[in-house]
């Protein structure tokens, strides 16, 4: 028998200060995939991409199927196969695809325009109408991630730039249609990662041995790099992400994944000795404003107004 999703939780996301620990919440996963750079450049073995991505995903995935103790079944079968590959497997390969081709800044900012894509999908398959507001600054938050991040360089290989923008897309599919399907009834975000990281890695693992083979014998560092992204930047991080899709405005949230190449380039200034300009300084100003604005809509601000009201005549 197929299992109707479940609503958002709408409830929690109409409470300001809910909603704004929720986005916090939510934040962390961006901001954990942002030392995915660091990680990869000064602790795993290069020539790996795939395999990389593998090693990420699966063992979270798997992890998290034997705490929650659930399967999908019915038609979640292939819900998930979709949105785990989707989110999971082709969005990893064609950024490191793009990583390995083009300029880390030039991938960045295409990855950056992945808002817009929400925007449109949002429209198309949710009937969220797209905002001026929200469209607007889906455009300064690339201008900053641009000014963060390109320090002047930029690549034309088309190849490294099909891939940063298919990268875009298909996160911006996995998250519109994860917001459109919800969830099976029982089924919470813990359940919901585990099934897209477990068949999101399976996915990757026939690419991976065809092109890639075995990575050669890991020493501690590459361990220790390889437990961060699957625990911090995998299990843990999924958990929260898909438990902010299920909760808030699909756009609004996808704008928290402008973070990660912040954090990218604050790690490499802090262990890389990376400088920082004043016109990164600039870049970080426009995302951080970017993100901000994109959750400040008028609808919040009323039941910011209201709250004081409801509390007094409770």
């Amino acid at each position: 028998m197929a299992q109707a999703p479940s609503r958002p939780d709408a409830g929690n996301a109409s409470v300001p200060g809910s909603t704004l620990g929720l986005t916090a919440l939510t934040a962390t996963a961006p901001i954990s995939w942002g030392t995915t750079y660091l990680v990869t450049t000064e602790f795993l073995p290069p020539g790996y991409p795939i395999v990389s991505t593998v090693i990420r995903a699966l063992p979270a995935g798997l992890i998290l199927l034997a705490v929650t103790r659930n399967l999908p079944r019915g038609q979640w079968l292939w819900r998930s196969l979709l949105l785990g590959t989707l989110n999971i497997g082709a969005f990893n390969a064609l950024l490191f695809v793009a990583a390995y081709r083009l300029p880390g800044g030039v991938a960045a900012t295409l990855v950056a325009v992945q808002p817009l894509f929400v925007a449109g999908l949002a429209y198309l398959l949710l009937s969220e109408e797209p905002t001026r507001w929200r469209v607007g600054w889906g455009l300064v938050g690339v201008v900053g991630v641009g000014l963060i991040v390109l320090r002047g360089q930029i690549s034309f290989d088309l190849v490294g730039v099909l891939a940063g923008i298919a990268a875009a897309g298909v996160m911006a599919s996995g998250i519109v249609l994860t917001k459109r399907w919800g969830r099976p009834a029982g089924a919470g975000a813990a359940t919901i990662a585990g099934w897209q990281l477990t068949l999101g890695g399976l996915v990757l693992v026939p690419l991976a041995l065809s092109f890639e083979g075995l990575p050669p014998a890991l020493d501690h560092r590459a361990i220790g790099g390889y437990a961060w992204l699957s625990v911090v930047g995998a299990l843990l991080s999924y958990v929260a992400w898909f438990h902010g899709i299920g909760r808030l405005p699909v756009v609004a949230m996808s704008f928290l994944a402008l973070l990660s190449p912040a954090v990218a380039t604050i790690l490499g200034w802090l262990f890389l000795d990376e400088s920082l300009t004043p016109w990164q300084g600039l870049g970080f100003v426009l995302a951080l404003t970017t993100i901000a604005a994109a959750q400040l809509t008028p609808d919040a601000i009323r039941n910011l107004v209201r709250i004081p009201t409801t509390t007094k005549g409770a």
